[in-house]
C-alpha cells in the first residue's frame, strides 16, 4: 500500500491518535500539514487554523488520502516514527538486523530477509502487541525505497 492508501484506509481514531501526537511534539509539523490540507482541499488556512483539532485532523485525513499526496502523507509517516515513535521503530529496524542511525536507514540497497525468515520477525514484531505496529509495517513496506513482496503478502 502506499502512504494515501494507509491515511485512506485508517480508522478516525487512528488518525485522530498519530496527529495528537504530532500535535504535541512536533507541534510546526502539525501547523505545516494543516496548512497543506488546506491548500488541497481548497479551504482557507485560517479558517482550517481556527477549527478545533478533530475536524482539522480530519481535514489532514481526507487530503493525505489523495494520491497526489502520497510523498506528503510518506514524509509525515516518517516524521511521526523517527519522532513520536522512535523506540517502536528502531524495535523493528534491529529485529530485521539493518543498519540505521536513529532510525533512519544508512545502507543505499535494503534487501529482503527470507520469505519464511521474515515470516518469523514479523509474527514476533507483532507480538509485543503495540498499537502502532501494524501501521509501522505498512508504512515500511509502502516506502518508495522498500520493494519487500514477501512483507507485502505478510501484511495483506
Amino acid at each position: 500500500m502506499r502512504p494515501h492508501q494507509i491515511f485512506s484506509a485508517m480508522s478516525p481514531e487512528d488518525s485522530e491518535r498519530i496527529m495528537a501526537r504530532i500535535l504535541e511534539e512536533a507541534p510546526d509539523v502539525f501547523r505545516q500539514t494543516v496548512a497543506a490540507a488546506a491548500a488541497a482541499l481548497k479551504f482557507r488556512p485560517q479558517y482550517l487554523q481556527k477549527q478545533p483539532v478533530a475536524k482539522r485532523v480530519a481535514a489532514i485525513k481526507r487530503s493525505m488520502a489523495r494520491p497526489s499526496a502520497s510523498p506528503l502523507a510518506e514524509e509525515l509517516f516518517a516524521i511521526y516514527f523517527l519522532k513520536c515513535r522512535i523506540e517502536l521503530l528502531t524495535q523493528w529496524l534491529d529485529l530485521l538486523g539493518l543498519k540505521h542511525e536513529d532510525g533512519i536507514l544508512t545502507d543505499d540497497d535494503v534487501n529482503c530477509p527470507e520469505a519464511a525468515e521474515l515470516e518469523k520477525k514479523v509474527a514476533e514484531f507483532r507480538s509485543s502487541n503495540d498499537e502502532d505496529c501494524e501501521l509501522l509495517l505498512q508504512v515500511f513496506a509502502g516506502q518508495a525505497a522498500i520493494d519487500w513482496p514477501a512483507l507485502d503478502a505478510l501484511i495483506a
